[in-house]
């Protein structure tokens, strides 16, 4: 009867209820359906998983329906649930959480806060049921039908009430295009990428670890030498006497709140440059994060059930639009370093038949940058595919191209990506180790050769303060409340996000819409190849060898003509095939 009643409906409040928060590993417990508001229906399951199967084959008569939009919170994780079930639903989504996240980019959005806020209704938490967090919190299994009926329909009915709410504000705010054209259709997409997971090389991963343990222990051995003294390095308090009381570093050494001096990178970085053991303190520190944090816990992030590792990709996390990764974060995965890099040699291809691509954008954001700006200078060197670090040193120091120094287009380079950051003579002087003065000219030297990007600054600032958001070139908004703050410190900050957010957006929407169209093109063809991964401004995928030239062919395709940017500046993707990650880069 339910099935009958749901085949006649245009839109469904969807959540799932199950044994745990990975959904590629955890169990189906029941699902929850609400057509209209303050009614819902709960379809409890089985422990047993061919029971379960049972039933959803029930409702896939529904499942398979594309007329239907189906409403969740947080919706990829069900129908990743779903998926470990062999079940996809064909409808189109509505995610509330994503819906939000649109129109109010910052601050937080789990569903009991937003029913609180938009209707004034404080649901059953979970812990109700299940206990508070930590390791005796029980699962959903354990808890009788009355409640979780009552906790799990609650869920689907207040689903479908905020989306009623939340069709209004998405077009009261103007983000209706970014929620429909970028966000929506890459669920489905990060649902597949989540799905296939990559495999990971573990033997390599232990002979790796030990490799950077013995690295750590040299860099800490060299520092107590240079000290004079053992002392634990690992504690901030005790280094800070050290460099600071004993060594006599800096005789200007800022304290932080709680009295001790401060000893984090940036102080550490800056002392570096004359004091070799502040180098050796901070070799000692990255060798033991990429040891803690990435060598030694993937591994033990290897689902057992597929014997690979399944990042989750969060789409309302950073303001920007950027995407973001947990378990593992691979978004930070360092790469500036010899040894940050080696990581990605632990990202394999699935079988021998299969090689890792990975592509990614040429210099993406000084395009937009150029593209927005509109300036004459930057728009020709890159229509001319000039090497653009090149070409503005070359108008900033007032040579020929041909006479630009590795030193000038360094310096250059710093200038390219600082100005974007809103970075002023002070941070490039500190950033290259020059004078303010030399600093200075350069930046005075740039503005007056790149007069369409002083400019945007401007004009980007000013739209801001009139509008109170700035967008990108999709609409993607951020809102800045700071911007015509008194305070300078505080107006600065939204200053430079102001000029910064619609780069950093755009270059966000370009890459989602690469990985929609890309996505689109693969599940219409025959091909068996598959993307897995996306990290900042690259996508990676894991290719049958067979499928290599096609799929070298489809990518850079899709990447390039994603989004066409204005004033005819051209966009550029570059593709690499190997046995790891690091190879393919």
């Amino acid at each position: 009867n339910l099935i009958e009643t749901l085949l006649n409906t245009a839109e469904i409040g969807f959540d799932t209820e199950t044994t745990g928060l990975d959904a590629n590993i955890c169990e189906l417990v029941g699902m929850s359906i609400a057509i209209k508001s303050h009614e819902a229906y709960y379809i409890p399951f089985t422990e047993n998983r061919t029971e379960t199967i049972e039933v959803l084959n029930e409702f896939n008569v529904l499942f398979e329906q594309k007329s239907i939009l189906w409403i969740g919170q947080n919706i990829k994780f069900d129908l990743l649930v779903l998926k470990n079930y062999g079940f996809t639903l064909k409808g189109n989504l509505f995610d509330t959480m994503l819906a939000h996240y649109c129109f109010e980019p910052e601050g937080k959005r789990n569903m009991d806060l937003l029913s609180e806020t938009y209707l004034q209704y404080r649901p059953v938490s979970i812990e109700e049921l299940i206990g508070k967090k930590g390791k005796g919190q029980g699962n959903m299994r354990d808890v009788e039908i009355e409640k979780i009926k009552e906790y799990a329909a609650e869920d689907a009915d207040i689903t479908l009430q905020l989306k009623e709410k939340f069709v209004p504000l998405l077009k009261e705010n103007d983000v209706e295009k970014v929620f429909n054209v970028v966000d929506t259709p890459l669920i489905k997409v990060l649902t597949n990428m989540e799905y296939e997971g990559v495999k990971i090389d573990t033997d390599f991963l232990k002979s790796y670890s030990i490799d950077l343990e013995k690295l750590a222990k040299t860099a800490e051995e060299s520092v107590y030498e240079q000290a004079g003294v053992r002392f634990n390095l690992a504690s901030p308090k005790q280094l800070g006497e050290v460099l600071f009381d004993k060594l006599k570093l800096d005789p200007k050494a800022k304290k932080t709140k709680t009295g001790q001096y401060a000893t984090g990178e940036e102080v550490l970085a800056k002392l570096a440059k004359e004091n070799k053991i502040c180098d050796d303190i901070l070799l000692f520190r990255e060798f033991t994060k990429l040891k803690n944090t990435y060598v030694d816990t993937l591994p033990e992030l290897i689902n057992p059930r597929t014997g690979r590792v399944h990042t989750t990709f969060g789409q309302t996390i950073a303001v920007t639009g950027r995407l973001s990764s947990i378990n593992p974060n691979l978004q930070n995965i360092p790469i500036r370093t010899a040894q940050g890099r080696e990581i990605r040699k632990a990202f394999i291809p699935r079988d021998e038949h299969h090689v890792l691509i990975s592509a990614d954008y040429s210099q993406i954001e000084l395009r937009i940058v150029a593209a927005i700006s509109g300036d004459a200078a930057m728009c020709e060197a890159f229509k001319n595919h000039k090497d653009i670090h090149t070409a503005t040193a070359a108008k900033v120091y007032g040579v020929d191209e041909s006479e630009v120094t590795k030193e000038m287009r360094y310096k250059a380079k710093s200038v390219n990506f600082g100005i974007i950051y809103g970075q002023g003579a002070f941070g490039l002087a500190e950033n290259l180790s020059i004078s303010r003065t030399e600093a200075k000219e350069i930046i005075d030297n740039y503005k007056k050769e790149f007069t369409g990007i002083q400019k945007y600054m401007d004009d980007t600032i000013l739209f801001a303060r009139e509008n109170g958001f700035v967008q990108t070139l999709m609409g993607r908004k951020r809102w800045l409340k700071d911007i015509t703050s008194a305070n300078f410190t505080i107006r600065g900050f939204a200053e430079r996000n102001a000029i910064n957010s619609p780069i950093q957006g755009s270059a966000a929407d370009m890459i989602k819409l690469a990985m929609i169209q890309i996505n689109q093109r693969l599940s219409e063809s025959t091909l068996q190849s598959r993307m897995i991964l996306q990290v900042h401004d690259e996508l990676v995928f894991d290719v049958l060898k067979e499928e290599v030239d096609t799929m070298k062919e489809l990518i850079l395709d899709g990447m390039q003509h994603a989004m066409i940017l204005p004033n005819g500046v051209p966009v550029v993707a570059e593709v690499g095939v190997g046995n790891s990650w690091l190879e393919a880069h």
